[in-house]
Parts: structure tokens; C-alpha cells; sequence
């Protein structure tokens, strides 16, 4: 639009600018007769040039920063709803809402005193010009957009980017994304470490160990005692035994406490739980940790059991449900050989290294496998002579 004005005013300009030289030069050859006589023709030119010249500047468009399509169209919002730039919020929704009420097409009737040549369908589309209004000056970023277009109107390609790169973008809350993305991961963790724990349960019931010991329970608790059935009661050998695989399965997951990865799912664990207790959580530790050093460090007290097994696992860098899922014999041995001295924790860990160079060299697979490495190898490539 700024190009199209100038290219115009250079065009007008020139065509003026010719025109004037064209009836100047009359003039000179004139002067003979006295050049402000009426008979002169050349005498009144000049002048004509001059007002073509001006009416065709003056009737350039200007550029404005009122364009249809971007917030009030050709009006200035502030104008629509009778306030000035300078107008606070608490202005501007007062004069909102006396403009509202007057326009608003349930409140709109024709020959109100004050509303004289308005119709139904102007007062609609007024009623949307002062809703636009509001709510391109109720947000201050919006309002700053405005305003600086107002301010530099030659901007018009920027000010259409910046308009409806807002009005496009989706207005959601950050915080409300994050708290359902919270949420959507805690119900699959929570669904995932339910699916590792059936899955567990079902291998338990199919080994014979456990299976054993859940028969015996269940007909020590009479669960699994048949007794005569009759008449339409009675079920199908089918049933009789779902219904027993469904008795050892719960006694299963009851008497036996898994521990790992396919513990059974507690809702405390999932990410929601521990972001909302958090807070709970370093207030524990933080207590837990002065505790330790009032009473390790300065008090001098010798370590319980429980301790020791916490720094044996610190040394093995285990996590707590790693360190649960060891057999509890492995347990007996780091007591016995005090794991929790840091020196008798390095030589069983030189002892453990030692033990598994040996069991890697003595493995049949190992060796088969050391074997290919050394006379294939994975990259080792042939060349055939032609």
C-alpha cells in the first residue's frame, strides 16, 4: 500500500511537473506583448499547473493503520466505546457494559429515545463492534499491539502477523498442560506396573514351589474342600476348577510379597502422588538427615541393623526396590561379612569381579563365543582373487 502511494505521487508529479514546463515556456515567448495582459493566453497556464499539482497531492491516500479485518476495522476502539487512550480497565468495562446494554439484541428496541435510525440489524452489528472493542482493550498485551499500531501505521505487515499470530495461537493455561500431562503419565505408570504385576502372579501360579504351598493353605482354610453338589446346583468340572485356580491365585498374592519391578502397584508411587508430597517427603529427609549426623557423627552411636543394611546398599548404589528383591540370605552374608565398613565392602567387591572373570572363562559359551571373535570376528570381510 506505501509502494502503490509513492509509485502514484512520483507519476502525479511528474505529469504536474511536465505540464508546468509545457505552459511556462508560452510565457517567455509572450513577454513581447506585455505578458499581464488578458489577450495573453501564457499569462493564466502557470497557475493552472500549480492547482493540478496540489489538488493531485492533497488527494493522495494517506497510509492508516485502520484496516478492515484487523481488531475494530476502520474504527479506533477507543472511539467505539467512547474513551481515550489513556482510560484504565475499571473505564473501559464500566463504558462496556453501558454500551452492551443499549446494543445488546435482547435488550435492543427500535425508537428508543437516543437510538433514533437505528434498526435491529445495526444495533447487532454495532453490539459485535463494542464486544471487538473490549476485547482488544480489557489484556494489556493486546491492547500494547493496538496501541502500537495506532502509532505506526506504516507497520501494516507486521501488525497482520502480530494479530493473527494471537488470535490463532491456542489460549490454554501452561499450568493446565502440565497438569494433564501429569496426570496422563501417572494413570500409564500406574496401569503398566499393574500389568507387571499380574503377569508376575500368573508365572508364580504355574511354578510348583508356590503352587504347593497355596494348595495346602487353601484346604487348611477349607477352601478347597468339594463337597457333593446336587440338583441344579451343581457345577461343571469346568467351573469347579476355574474357581480353584481363582482360590490359589489369591492365596498367592497374599502370602507372597514381590518385590522389584513387578511389586504389586501402589498409587503412592506414581508421579502425581510424589509431586503432591513432595514437600512431605524433603521435610522427612531433611529431619532424617540431621538425625543421622546428631547421632552417627556427633553422639557417636553404634549403627543398628537397619542402618547398616542402608549403607551396604549406599555402597552397592542399589535402589531400595533392587535391594528388597535380593533373597534374604544375601541379606545374612553382607551382615556377616560388615558390608558396611567401607574397607571390607571393596574386597568383596575385588572377591565378586574375581569370581565372574572366572565364571566367564570357564563358561562354554563364552568360550565358543571367543572362539568366533578370533577367527571371524563381527567386521571381518574376504576378499576373493578374480
Amino acid at each position: 500500500m506505501t509502494s502503490a502511494s509513492s509509485d502514484t505521487t512520483a507519476c502525479f508529479l511528474a505529469l504536474a511537473a511536465g505540464r508546468w514546463t509545457e505552459m511556462a515556456a508560452p510565457t517567455e515567448r509572450c513577454s513581447g506583448c506585455g505578458g499581464g495582459s488578458a489577450g495573453c493566453p501564457g499569462s493564466v497556464k502557470p497557475w493552472l499547473g500549480f492547482a493540478v499539482l496540489l489538488f493531485t497531492v492533497c488527494s493522495l491516500p494517506t497510509v492508516s493503520a485502520l484496516v478492515e479485518g484487523l481488531y475494530c476495522g476502520t474504527e479506533v476502539c477507543y472511539d467505539v466505546l467512547g474513551v481515550t487512550r489513556e482510560a484504565a480497565k475499571v473505564e473501559i468495562a464500566r463504558a462496556y457494559r453501558q454500551l452492551a446494554r443499549r446494543y445488546h439484541p435482547d435488550r435492543f428496541k427500535v425508537g428508543e429515545p437516543g437510538m433514533e435510525g437505528e434498526t435491529q440489524e445495526t444495533a447487532e452489528k454495532r453490539f459485535l463492534l463494542i464486544v471487538t472493542a473490549y476485547e482488544t482493550l480489557k489484556d494489556e498485551e493486546t491492547r500494547r499491539d493496538y496501541d502500537y499500531m495506532l502509532d505506526h501505521p506504516e507497520e501494516y505487515y507486521q501488525h497482520y502477523y502480530t494479530y493473527y499470530r494471537r488470535r490463532l495461537t491456542p489460549k490454554v493455561d501452561v499450568r493446565v498442560v502440565i497438569l494433564v500431562t501429569i496426570c496422563a503419565i501417572s494413570i500409564f505408570q500406574y496401569y503398566s506396573w499393574h500389568s507387571s504385576y499380574n503377569e508376575a502372579i500368573n508365572y508364580l501360579v504355574t511354578v510348583p514351589k508356590y503352587r504347593i504351598q497355596a494348595t495346602e493353605i487353601a484346604k487348611q482354610q477349607g477352601l478347597l474342600n468339594r463337597t457333593k453338589e446336587k440338583g441344579k446346583n451343581r457345577r461343571s468340572k469346568e467351573e469347579i476348577r476355574e474357581q480353584e485356580e481363582e482360590v490359589i491365585r489369591e492365596i498367592i498374592k497374599t502370602k507372597i510379597d514381590i518385590k522389584g519391578g513387578y511389586q504389586k502397584p501402589n498409587l503412592s508411587d506414581i508421579l502425581f502422588c510424589q509431586i503432591v508430597l513432595s514437600p512431605y517427603y524433603f521435610t522427612t529427609y531433611v529431619a532424617w538427615y540431621m538425625s543421622w549426623i546428631y547421632r552417627f557423627t556427633i553422639c557417636r552411636e553404634e549403627y543398628g541393623d537397619e542402618e547398616k543394611l542402608y549403607i551396604i546398599r549406599r555402597h552397592m548404589k542399589m535402589s531400595q526396590s533392587q535391594f528388597d528383591s535380593l533373597e534374604e540370605h544375601n541379606r545374612e552374608t553382607f551382615m556377616e561379612r560388615k558390608l558396611w565398613l567401607k574397607e571390607n565392602y571393596e574386597v568383596y567387591k575385588k572377591e565378586q569381579e574375581e569370581e565372574m572373570k572366572v565364571k566367564m572363562a570357564t563358561d562354554p559359551r563364552m568360550k565358543r563365543y571367543r572362539r568366533w571373535m578370533r577367527n571371524e570376528g563381527p567386521g571381518r570381510l574376504t576378499f576373493i582373487d578374480d
